[in-house]
This record gives C-alpha cells, structure tokens and sequence, in this order.
C-alpha cells in the first residue's frame, strides 16, 4: 500500500535539494546586520528614535552583532561630517555608543567650521558690495535694493572656491577619526 505524505514532509523532501552555503548564510547575516543598523541610524537621525533609545536597541543585540551595528553606525556618522549642518551634533551620539571621548576632533571640527564659516561670510559682504556696486551703475540703488547672490554663478563658483580646501581638511578629520575608532576597537580586542 503507498504511503501517504503529509504537506510538510513533501515540502521538507523539495528543499533538501536546496542547500544554502555557509558563505551565502553569512552574506544574508551581513546585510541583515547592515540593515538594522542603517534603520537605527535613519529612525535617530529623522528624531523618531532618541540617543537611549537607540543604546537600549543595540544593548538587546549580541556582542558581535552589537560591535558590527555600532562600526556600521560610527561610520555613517563620520561621513555625514559637513561643512554645511550642524555636525557637532554627531559627536554626543557616537560618544554614547562608542564609550569614548572626542574632545580632540569635536574641537578640530569646531575650528574648522568657524574658519570655514568666517571666510564665507567675509566673501559673502564682498560679492553683495560688488552686485551692489553695479546695480547702483545701472541706476538700482535704495534702501530697499538688497542684491541676491544665491542667484548668481559668480557666487556658487567662489562658494567652491572657498570650500575646496575646507573639505580637504574635513576628510582629514573623518580619516583621523575613523583611525581612532578602529585603533580604539583593535586595542580592546573586540
């Protein structure tokens, strides 16, 4: 008499032949990993996840999970080190995560920002001087005559200018920190 199988057993039969390879299951691992580490670093920087909240999520994880999340999490920070917003802000999370103090880059960083931001505000009553200089040319002068150097090429090229080698010095930080953390991370022998 045939024996009769049961759903399971049939489907249990089929994906015998389908056998995943250690180095396949670690790939899933990693991007598993990677992922919830990019949804913690998404929910924090959008505010629907507080700097507690974000250790209590990775405190739940297991030691190698928990070192891979914070490594992937540290360095999302330090590339969005800009020029632009305010990246002082990053360092008090990474400190939290990372158990570790940056007073050193914080105060690079800072320096850097406010040279940064002084020279662009030197360029910027320049330029506003010379468009205004040449509109008062043109007969367009007053009070009420501001001219706008958002719209103006000239300004956009001088803002590159100015910045390159800012952005230059930005990378140093960003490497240097980078070389920290993972001295920091080979030293403890995690």
């Amino acid at each position: 008499m045939a024996e009769i199988k049961s759903a399971l057993e049939l489907a249990m039969e089929r994906s015998q032949k389908y056998v995943i390879s250690d180095e396949e299951r670690e790939k899933i691992r990693e991007k598993e990993i990677l992922e919830k580490a990019m949804s913690l670093f998404y929910r924090y920087r959008d505010g629907s996840l507080t700097a507690d909240g974000l250790l209590r999520e990775i405190e739940r994880m297991d030691e190698k999970v928990k070192r891979k999340v914070k490594g992937v999490l540290v360095s999302e920070w330090t590339d969005t080190l800009s020029l632009d917003n305010d990246s002082e802000k990053t360092f008090p999370v990474m400190e939290l995560i990372t158990e570790q103090n940056f007073d050193l880059m914080k105060q690079r960083l800072k320096k850097l920002l406010s040279s940064y931001r002084k020279e662009i505000e030197k360029a910027r009553q320049k330029m506003s001087a010379q468009l205004a200089g040449e509109l008062k040319r043109e007969g367009i002068e007053g009070d009420a005559v501001e001219p706008n150097l958002e719209g103006s090429n000239d300004w956009e090229r001088l803002v590159r200018k100015t910045a390159d080698p800012y952005h230059e010095k930005l990378n140093e930080i960003k490497r240097d920190l980078k070389r920290l953390l993972i001295d920091k991370d080979s030293n403890s022998g995690e």
